[in-house]
Formats: C-alpha cells, structure tokens, sequence
C-alpha cells in the first residue's frame, strides 16, 4: 500500500488529465499564458511524481504573444493509442483547438496538427473505441441557440488521425444534467461493461463547480444521466470550506482493475485562493454500473491509502524546490510569460549563475518580459534567492517578482536612482502601483527573502550582516483569484526591467529557493 497525500500537485496545476500505459501514469495540466506549456508528470504509485517536462516547449508549438495570463492554453486531454501519445488542448485565441503526438512523453512533441473552424469550443478530449475509431468530444455554444451565459453543450465527431481532420457529422450528445445549466464543459468519454460513458464538469470553474456522469449503451443513442449526479462537487459545503470548486475529472484505472479520477480543486485561505487550481486524486468504485467517487463520504480526502507499490524518484515535483542554475538549459519548472526569449537569460555568461538582462518590457504588459518564477505551492513559504547586479541607468530594476497577473503582482526590487542604488517593494493592484517601502543598498549583491503566512507577507534583506525587516504585513488577498479574476495561481522568481529604455543592466541569480509547509 502507498498512501497518497491531497493534493498530488500543490499549486497551479489546474485542469488534470491521465493516462496510463502498463504500470505508468502520465499526467497533464493547463498552463494558460505562461511558457514552456503543459507540464507532463510521470507516477508508478500515484503518491509520487517526476516532471519529465513540458509538452510545448518551442514556440514554433505555442504561439502566445499579446494574451493576458488566464488566455492561451485550456484543459488539456492525453491519451495513448497504438504506440502513441496524444494531447488535445485549446491555444484560445491563436489557432483554436490541436494535436500534439509522441511516442516518448518526454518528448519532443510534434508540431501542432489545428484541427480548424470546424472544431469549435474548447476543452476538447478524444475517445478510441473499442474498434480503433476515434472520436472528437468537446464542447461549444448550444447548437439551437444561446439563450444565456454558459448555454452550451457536448458534441462529439470522428476524427481521421491520418489526416488530423474532422469527418463525419457532428452531433450534439448532451446538454447537461441541471436546468438551465451552464458551462457542460472538460468532457471525457470512455468504455466499461458494455457502456460508454460521459464525465465532465458543470457550473463553471468557481464554487458551483461539480463533476457529472451519463452513460449510453451506443453511441448513436441518447445518453441519460446518472440518478446520483453530481458524483463529486464540494459547493454544497460552503466558500469556507478548506478545499472548494472541485470539478474537471478525468477517469483511470491501474493495472490491478482499481479506479481513480483526478480533479481540480482550491484550497482557500480566509475566502480567497492564491494558490490557483490543483491536481486531487480520488477513489471511484462502480455500483449499479454508475461511477460512485470517494465511497462513503462523497468528498476529496486529505489522504488516500493505495494498493500500489511505492515508487519514489530521485527528483520528485513536490519536492522542496532549490535551483542552483547549474545546468546547461533551464529547469522545467521555470516559466516565463508568453515566451522566454533566449536573449533575456544566459546559463553561460557566468557558470553556475542565471544571469537574467534587464529589457524594456515590463509585468503589466501582455507581452514576455524578462522574469522566470515557479508556481507558489503553499500559503506559508518561504522563497529566497542571491543575486549580484550591474545597473546602468536610472530606472533600471531587478530583482524578484510575485506574479499573479499583468493588472496584480508584488515587485521587490533593487532600483538605480540618480545618486545611489534602493531596494522598493511595489504593490501593484488592478494597474495601480502603490510603493509600500525602500531601503538603501550598499552593496551590489545580496539576498532578497520573501516569507508568506496566513495570507501576508514580510520581505527581508540580507547584504551579509544577516536579514533585516524592509515591509512586513503586506496583504495578499490582491493576489487571490478572488480578488484579481483569472484562471491562474500565483508565481514567484527573478525579474528585470529597464521599464521602456535600452540598457545593458543585468543580475546573476546563483540560486532561488521555495520552502512550503
């Protein structure tokens, strides 16, 4: 037995799909604007997991220029079929719904096969019958006519993978399980015991979020719904409730015949969630062939004790993260906005550093700046990181960034001024920037330390005499989802800005640490 901990992927890791091959499970997360796209997680025993990369990791994959951090890439689906692994996913507003393929998770991925006008919506997945066909489900703007916000509706159509087209006739298979529902989204299908069956979401992606079940015995027929439904949603408990808006399942098993289902869910913090959408993992047991998730209490459990051998890896995901930039390319777990152009980082100039230049772009526009974060993973961490800097003009900045859109982020950075060189911590909320405090800097190298707890903040420097308090108390509550809107959880890591001019700046990051508890 291994006993499996909630939530497998603490974090933003919105949106989950599995698959699995023999013994191994392969999993799948939305990553909206932010570059490389799609991270791609490996597990033998479902507690523990290894980031073997990212799906989308050229740009040539991932076009994302101009999009606001919650745009891009939604609800990914992977699959594998007869040798290959496919991935199905939306890019929102630059070429619509595609497909990636490999015969290696850890890539490289192909280029993207855009399936056209004649895949509409998002959130699409695909299905392989039991005779090699198939199928293309997903879901769009009711067929008959919108007649509200979120009127939509699940659609299916086959789907020729020699050709990467669409053929046949598209029909509406379902509507939803609620009147007047909106938003019957993330739909995934699947074949047991002579039934097809349709999990998927409805009410959106907030606290009406739910997970629904229908079932046909053909295709070609009408489905009808599960007399339980909603198998698993967490609204009814109350937006205080440690763990809310839990939907978007995706249906496994492993190889001993037991059933799983991954879902999204917020953990909240004083009515807000910071952290974004995580990955869950929930028991399903099959009663009166319906699907019945976490027998006997109907919710996410904060532990699961799994009839699999444990499989630890030498470099687990949820590890307590500490990059040393040592390496020839850049951890996966680094993630940039829309793009990390090769010219605004070097792993060369200097051996062992990040060296990050500062560039004219900056957080609040909707294009790549020069920043690389990884994702906050705990309400109280801890995230430090050494750096040592050249600035030429005034105005020129670097130093760290928590980033949870373009219109709300907390900078903290070591700023040239005419005379001498300050540290400014800027609170940035709904485009308004607010300076919270500035401390003179003596020296060009330093630590800079950020301690998050109960929803504030306190930053702390240290030029080699030990850390001392710069603002203490900051509010986060302006980085919730809550509070900024969104699809994402919050980043945090180096940044540089020269904030429009052209400039030579640059700092060396030998390291970034984040401790959560």
């Amino acid at each position: 037995m291994t006993k499996v901990e909630n939530p497998v992927l603490r974090g933003f890791y919105p949106d989950p799909s599995i698959c699995r091959v023999g013994k191994d499970f392969y999993l799948v997360n939305s990553s909206f604007a932010y570059f490389p796209g799609v991270p791609i997680f490996h597990s033998r025993d479902l507690a523990h997991w290894e980031q073997l990369g990212n799906v989308l990791d050229r740009s040539s994959q991932l076009p994302l220029e101009g999009d606001e951090i919650s745009r891009g890439i939604f609800a990914p689906t992977i699959r594998f079929h007869e040798g290959f692994f496919y991935l199905i996913t939306t890019n929102i507003d630059q070429g619509g719904n595609f497909i990636v393929r490999t015969e290696d998770p850890k890539g490289p991925w192909s280029e993207p096969y855009y399936l056209g006008p004649q895949a509409q919506g998002i959130d699409p997945s695909l299905f392989f019958d039991e005779d090699g066909t198939c199928y293309y489900v997903g879901t769009r703007p009711d067929s008959d006519g919108v007649k509200h916000n979120g009127d939509w509706e699940i659609w299916l159509q086959e789907l020729d993978l020699k050709e990467m087209k669409l053929i046949g006739e598209s029909r509406r298979i379902w509507k939803g399980f609620a009147r007047s529902v909106i938003w019957p989204e993330g739909p995934h299908l699947y074949k047991k015991d002579g039934y097809y069956y349709l999990i998927y979401a409805e009410g959106g992606t907030g606290y009406e979020h739910s997970v629904m079940a229908a079932r046909s015995s053909s295709l070609q027929e009408p489905f009808e719904a599960c007399p339980r439904n909603p198998i698993l949603t967490h609204r009814h408990l109350g937006k205080n409730f440690p763990v809310t808006c839990v939907g978007h399942g995706d249906l496994f098993d492993d190889e001993n015949g037991e059933w799983y289902m991954a879902v999204l869910a917020c953990r909240t913090l004083h009515g807000g969630s910071s952290l974004g959408r995580e990955t869950f993992l929930a028991k399903v047991d099959w009663e009166d062939a319906w699907p019945v998730v976490s027998p006997g209490s109907g919710l996410l459990e904060n532990f699961l004790e799994i009839p699999l051998k444990e499989h630890r890896f030498a470099k687990e995901a949820q590890e307590e993260l500490l990059l040393h930039f040592g390496e020839e390319k850049l951890d996966p777990r680094l993630l940039g906005v829309c793009r990390i152009p090769e010219e605004n980082y070097s792993l060369e100039a200097r051996k062992g550093y990040l060296r990050l230049y500062a560039r004219k772009a900056q957080a609040k526009e909707n294009t790549a700046f020069s920043y690389l974060g990884v994702r906050q993973n705990s309400y109280s961490m801890h995230i430090s990181t050494r750096l040592e800097f050249e600035l030429d003009q005034e105005g020129d900045a670097v130093g760290l960034l928590l980033f949870q859109n373009q219109k709300n982020h907390l900078k903290m950075e070591v700023i040239k001024t005419e005379e001498k060189f300050v540290f400014r911590v800027t609170q940035v909320v709904q485009g308004q920037e607010e300076i919270l405090a500035e401390k003179q800097i003596q020296k060009k190298e330093l630590e800079i330390h950020l301690k998050t707890e109960n929803q504030k903040a306190g930053i702390f420097l240290d030029q080699g005499k030990g850390r001392v308090p710069v603002a203490e108390g900051i509010s986060l509550k302006y980085y919730t989802t809550e509070s900024s809107g969104g699809f994402v959880g919050c980043t945090i890591g180096p940044y540089a800005s020269t904030y429009g001019k052209e400039s030579s700046s640059w700092a060396d990051f030998s390291w970034l640490c984040a401790i959560g508890r």
